[in-house]
């Protein structure tokens, strides 16, 4: 832990490490969580956010023919949908956190997952960021990208990025 002293008196102020897990449906990330309150969360003091970002929805169809626009119903209804899914995983995640017995704060925030992860780890001054990885192999990742790649050159805070276990071969 931190001390620091405040300014009205010499007595040590502990601040709360903070530790930010970014959160999806992919399994990958919550192995993620569960590696990390396994092995990293043993201090009540500690403070979890989860974040899960929604990409935003662009309201725009591109059918074969003339861009067309969706109706505001239509755009509604999406952004109504993935805020119930943004917080069916959010659920989950918290439940995970609670059978651990610690406290979890949650963050629903939209836009780009790897510029909105890196950006809202440096508003919150967060201590380490957990990400799970998919394992994508070169060729994939240099054509969609990586979330955890780019978190890892870019956010201000120490990174743990979490491997999924490898699968077992079956043997016959």
């Amino acid at each position: 832990m931190e001390a620091e002293t405040s300014a009205a008196s010499d007595t040590p102020v502990t601040r709360k490490k903070m530790i930010m897990v970014a959160i999806d449906e992919s399994d990958e990330n919550f192995y993620a969580l569960k590696w990390a309150l396994d092995n990293l969360i043993n201090d009540p003091s500690i403070i979890i956010t989860l974040i899960n970002v929604q990409i935003p929805f662009t309201p725009m169809v591109y059918p074969a023919g003339p861009v067309v626009f969706a109706t505001p119903t239509v755009v509604e209804a999406v952004r109504k949908r993935q805020q119930e899914n943004a917080t069916r995983i959010l659920s989950r995640a918290l439940h995970l956190c609670q059978q651990k017995m610690v406290k979890a704060e949650t963050l629903i925030v939209e836009g780009d997952p790897k510029d909105m992860i890196c950006q809202t780890a440096h508003e919150l001054h967060v201590d380490l960021l957990v990400i799970g990885s998919r394992g994508l192999g070169k060729i994939k990742r240099a054509f969609l990208g990586s979330v955890s790649d780019y978190c890892a050159h870019h956010v201000q805070c120490p990174i743990l990025i979490v491997k999924p276990p490898k699968e077992n071969p079956k043997s016959s």
